[in-house]
Order: structure tokens, then C-alpha cells, then sequence
């Protein structure tokens, strides 16, 4: 864990890059909630770091631009009462949000048209339908 975390196949993250900060969580707790800081803020320099490939970086920065401030990913995780517990969740967050974010864009769309076959299918069914709600009709109403 300490060498660093795989992103991806071609991108490790070292561990040297990112930058833990510990508080105190909020919420209910017993007499531990005073004293232990079990929330972890996890930051990683997404604009600054040497770690990661120009292709990437671009992509990623264009994905997570509402998320960064001055080029910098934030994670809190708060959600354990354990401090470690809550680093893992932290980095296993960072590794998923960086993972999505340096995904490849999908295949564009190619427009298709529907079959001749499937346009007479549904006129047919529109007329059966039409048909039905008129038989339902009372006469004079």
C-alpha cells in the first residue's frame, strides 16, 4: 500500500503524492468522539502531479473540473470510526473517481433508422388501439 495505488494498467499514483489530513467526525458517538480524529481528507495535485501520462491528465481535468480546486482532488471520508477504515474507503474513492475520469470516451452513436417491417408494426398497433377505444365508445356521448 505504501508504494502507491494502481489506477490503471499504464498510471500508478505513488503514495509520496498524496496528502492525508485527519479531524474529527460529526454525527453521534460515545465518549471516543471528542478525542479520536477518525475523518481523513485525502487531496492528490491532479494539475501538478509527475506521475501521470499528459493524455490522461488532459481528460481527467476536463472530467473533474467542478471537482478541483487550483488543480487539487478532495477527498473526505467519514463514514467508519476507524481512521484506517476510512483511508481505505478514502483511497478506494480517489482510485475510482481517477479511474472513471481517465476512462476512454465511448464509440459515438451511429444513427439508425427503423426497419419498414418495424414502422408497419407499429401503424398496425396504433390502428388496433384507435379500433379498441372506439369500440369502448357509447354512442351519443
Amino acid at each position: 500500500m505504501d508504494d502507491g495505488l494502481r489506477v490503471t494498467d499504464r498510471w500508478m499514483l505513488p503514495a509520496a503524492e498524496l496528502r492525508e489530513r485527519f479531524s474529527r467526525s460529526s454525527g453521534p458517538g460515545g465518549q471516543g468522539v471528542n478525542t479520536a480524529d477518525s475523518r481523513v481528507e485525502l487531496s492528490f495535485d491532479l494539475a501538478g502531479s509527475p506521475s501521470i501520462p499528459e493524455s490522461l491528465r488532459t481528460r481527467a481535468l476536463d472530467r473533474l473540473a467542478g471537482r478541483l480546486v487550483d488543480g487539487v482532488l478532495t477527498i473526505a471520508a467519514s463514514e467508519h470510526r476507524a481512521q484506517l477504515a476510512n483511508r481505505e474507503a478514502a483511497r478506494e474513492r480517489l482510485v475510482s473517481l481517477l479511474r472513471e475520469a481517465v476512462a476512454p470516451p465511448p464509440p459515438p452513436r451511429r444513427p439508425t433508422r427503423p426497419s419498414r417491417a418495424a414502422k408497419e408494426r407499429r401503424l398496425a398497433e396504433k390502428k388496433r388501439r384507435g379500433q379498441r377505444k372506439r369500440d369502448r365508445r357509447v354512442d351519443g356521448e
